[in-house]
């Protein structure tokens, strides 16, 4: 059976100099990053589909970025895997209090409405706190610590849920819905008006970040609710495709374009073809 040091002396030998890939050696952090964000996508895409063979495969091409970020790392004199293995350990423990005990922490962080859910939601960003504090960190904001790295639907909903927690938010899903109402007709104004780009940036920003406001209130994971429409449309415009023959979708119009449309939603929700 394969072990972690097999995979680590892979990217080793993919990386040395003396007969290593020539493309893993023109690789650096920057240039991998977008591979290590794919790997993650196509990690949730499998847990979205149920597809365990695919989900083993695609945690395993994840795993291999992490492994490559720490070979190029330990080139450089930073840090090696063991030390990315040790780092998470230890902020799995200092995290998780109720679990593996208080040590440095606070009893607020560790005593029994840790036990539940939303306490242990409320510790975490509570530890965190501590842990910018301690490195330093004088930003005292609700919002300090969100990264700029994420996806910006995920900093909006990160955003959004800082704000909630202490106190900045809707009471609940009605005005929400006013206020999406409301963005929707500055859209639609700034398009009449024939405003220039910047202008339908900001708005049509504002009418999205409401859209992330509306799924929060839903519980609904904005990503999922994403992929599943990304996934419906594809399946039935390639049902489209399938219906039109030849000489295909382009030689229709709207008219009979959209009439395919309904006819693969139609199928769709009777079960067939």
């Amino acid at each position: 059976m394969a072990t972690m040091d097999e995979l680590l002396a892979i990217m080793s030998t993919l990386r040395n100099p003396d007969g290593g890939c020539p493309w893993d050696l023109q690789q650096n952090f920057a240039t991998i990053a977008p591979y290590t964000i794919e790997e993650s996508y196509e990690v949730a895409d499998a847990i979205d589909r149920a597809d365990m063979p695919a989900l083993c495969d695609e945690l395993g091409d994840l795993l291999f970025q992490v492994v490559f970020h720490a070979q190029m790392a330990r080139e450089a004199g930073h840090f090696g895997f063991d030390d990315v293995v040790a780092a998470i350990c230890d902020k799995m423990r200092r995290r998780h209090p109720h679990v593996f005990g208080a040590g440095a922490v606070t009893d607020a962080v560790a005593g029994p409405e840790a036990q539940t859910v939303d306490g242990q939601l409320v510790a975490w960003e509570a530890l965190k706190r501590a842990e910018r504090a301690a490195r330093g960190e004088d930003d005292r904001s609700a919002l300090a610590g969100i990264s700029r790295g994420l996806p910006e639907w995920q900093r909006a909903l990160k955003l959004q849920k800082r704000a909630a927690a202490v106190g900045f938010d809707w009471p609940d899903v009605a005005p929400v819905f006013d206020k999406l109402h409301e963005e929707i007709n500055e859209v639609r104004s700034e398009f009449a008006a024939g405003s220039d780009p910047a202008r339908l940036t900001d708005e049509i920003g504002d009418l999205l970040f409401v859209c992330v406001n509306v799924a929060r209130h839903a519980k609904v994971d904005v990503s999922a609710a994403l992929r599943h429409a990304n996934a419906k449309f594809e399946r039935r415009f390639r049902r489209m495709e399938q219906l039109a023959g030849e000489p295909g979708l382009a030689a229709l119009d709207l008219t009979g374009q959209d009439a395919l449309w309904d006819a693969a939603k139609a199928e769709e929700r009777s079960g067939q073809p």
